[in-house]
């Protein structure tokens, strides 16, 4: 039984076998209106605990004990749950990419708020999130180490909510339910706050090809971390059913036993059903946590169409380093990218390579704006007449006096530059400046944004040769609705131009690149990525790495991609199944709360209050 913590004065006890003792004698009990007046037993009673180091001359009732060890290790063990916890799940990222590690990360992150008050239970999540986060995020340290951990700090809160949720939620039945579909909630909540969100390191992005990944066809990206989250959870109520040690360190309240322990006897006639019924609450959450990878299985897969495109990717790359990738001398990386189309045309036509349909650069593929230079608009135009076919090509143009735009251009051999993608979802503090003022008086490095980017306003669906594409630029890879709008437009396949110059070699470009491996099964569709450093790739629609480039090398490559344009569940409801998850966690911390609030009149004993999953 779980008990009120509360100690309630109790009086001497009489005398083993007095009769004036009751049935209540030696159990620690007292009446729930004061002292006994009456015959043993004529008033209602209540369980108290009483202290081991309770006043002198009384002593403990029988099977009050002292503190377990494990209790008085309940806070580190929490603490070093909740750090390895967000290691594992960092650990289940590329470029280690060990999935299989995001589940058990999630176990121990849960188990250690479970049982916690709300607020201890924020600062638990902080320290999972965090460090979740800091190897996780630690592609940012080339801007500044300041830029990195103040990142890390304020991603690290949204996990603070989630620990907070958690915690309350546990006390449910059923609360693995409610602990993943809170962690649903905080993911979406990092995606669009502050400055337009920055969702990156959601727990589905860690399974680009896993046995969780065919989720994403029927509901994107949250039911991936959904069913991660869920496994874990389930993993966590096996572990508390498993080992009592465990549950004691994690229950909200102490357990104490309520009587002398039971002295051996015989065993009962009917001891292998007890024995069967007992293991069931253990059978149960560690079938479930199997079943929720295994239904994944049964997913639908879409099949091959019957016709395919050929795509020429280009990777010229780049001569600078960290802040300043694109080097001192304007047209470099220009006439990289220019001198490698001129080498694809020529490989054409003396054999070595098939004839491409279309041809994708990378974002920033040129250094200077085509359509207001002139030098830079010829370049081009002729490397793209040399080759023959469209090319769609990544460049910053100008808008206006102040503003710019980071523009995927389709590129004509016969016309020009045509039609464009303005990209939508635009980098803080990369591609503009919130509070500006501000951020340029305290950080001079800020001023390096230069021109505040506009962003677009239309979906990246391009006609582009034989095929409609969908554009993608980059940072916008990482959000749901941007890939979502495109694929429902019908563009097929994905393109997604790219420029990760900056953070070259390190964890970042392995973490877009299984964005992509996600995207192509969410949607059906193949995703080709062209960057300007690595990793350039083609993903089949079902999320295998289907060809790669290595970083910092100049590459390039003719590939024949399926052309798929069946829709999947995902594509078609868009967000309602994240929407219905962060309803479901939003409906149990309601209830969580009002159940936590006393009922006036209601007993102390609190035998409801026990942490099971337990319906």
């Amino acid at each position: 039984m779980v008990q009120d913590k509360t100690a309630v004065p109790v009086p001497q006890r009489p005398a083993a076998g007095d009769p004036a003792a009751g049935p209540a004698a030696g159990l620690g009990r007292v009446p729930a209106d004061g002292p006994v007046s009456g015959p043993a037993g004529a008033l209602p009673e209540r369980p108290v605990a009483v202290a081991a180091d309770g006043p002198p001359g009384v002593e403990d009732p029988p099977g009050v004990e002292d503190p377990p060890p494990a209790s008085r290790l309940a806070l580190p063990s929490r603490v070093a749950g909740a750090v390895a916890g967000g290691l594992l799940m960092f650990l289940a990222f590329p470029p280690l990419g060990l999935w299989f590690l995001a589940p058990p990360g999630m176990t121990l992150a849960v188990l250690a708020v479970r049982g916690t008050r709300p607020r201890r239970g924020a600062w638990l999540g902080l320290l999972a999130g965090s460090a979740l986060l800091l190897p996780g995020l630690h592609w940012v340290s080339p801007i500044g180490a300041d830029a990195w951990l103040g990142l890390v700090a304020m991603e690290s809160v949204f996990y603070a909510a989630w620990g907070a949720g958690t915690a309350l939620v546990t006390r449910l039945p059923l609360w693995p339910l409610w602990s993943a579909a809170l962690w649903v909630a905080a993911e979406w909540a990092r995606g669009r706050f502050p400055f337009g969100g920055f969702p990156w390191a959601r727990v589905a992005f860690s399974q680009g090809e896993s046995v969780f990944t065919p989720y994403a066809a029927l509901g994107g990206a949250p039911l991936v971390s959904f069913a991660v989250a869920l496994c874990g959870g389930l993993l966590a109520l096996a572990a508390v059913r498993s080992f009592p040690a465990l549950r004691s360190i994690t229950a909200s309240r102490p357990i104490t036993s309520s009587g002398p322990p039971a002295s051996p006897g015989p065993r009962p006639a009917g001891g292998a059903r007890r024995g069967r019924a007992l293991a069931l609450p253990l059978v149960l959450p560690l079938a479930g946590a199997l079943a929720v990878p295994a239904a994944a299985l049964a997913v639908p897969r879409y099949g091959d169409e019957g016709r395919n495109v050929t795509v020429g990717v280009i990777q010229g790359n780049v001569p600078g380093r960290g802040m300043h990738p694109l080097g001192d001398e304007p047209a470099v990386v220009l006439g990289n990218h220019t001198r490698m189309l001129h080498q694809m045309a020529r490989d054409v036509r003396e054999g070595r390579t098939p004839r491409p349909d279309l041809v994708v650069l990378p974002e920033n593929s040129t250094d200077i704006d085509p359509l207001s230079d002139e030098f830079a608009r010829n370049e081009i135009d002729a490397a793209v007449k040399d080759v023959g076919v469209p090319v769609l090509v990544g460049a910053v143009v100008r808008i206006g006096e102040s503003n710019r735009a980071t523009r995927s251009i389709v590129w004509d051999p016969v016309t020009g530059p045509g039609a464009y993608y303005d990209k939508q979802q635009l980098v803080p503090f990369g591609e503009f400046t919130p509070l500006k003022g501000l951020v340029l008086a305290l950080f001079e490095r800020a001023s390096l944004v230069g021109r505040q980017s506009v962003a677009g306003t239309r979906d990246g669906d391009l006609k582009l040769g034989p095929v409609t594409v969908g554009a993608i630029n980059c940072y916008e890879v990482a959000f749901d609705g941007i890939v979502g709008d495109t694929a429902r437009t019908g563009a097929t396949p994905l393109v997604v131009q790219t420029n990760n110059a900056t953070y070259a070699l390190t964890n970042l470009p392995p973490q877009q690149l299984a964005m992509s491996q996600l995207r192509a099964v969410e949607h059906n569709r193949a995703v080709i990525t062209s960057a300007i450093t690595g990793i350039s790739a083609y993903v089949t629609p079902s999320g295998s790495i289907a060809w790669r480039t290595g970083e910092l090398v100049p590459a390039m490559n003719v590939l024949t991609v399926p052309v798929r344009t069946a829709e999947t569940v995902a594509t078609r409801v868009g967000a309602l199944p994240e929407w219905a998850l962060i309803l479901v966690g939003a409906g149990a911390v309601a209830a969580a709360w009002r159940r936590r609030a006393p009922r006036a009149g209601r007993p102390v004993n609190r035998e409801d209050d026990q942490q099971v999953g337990d319906a």
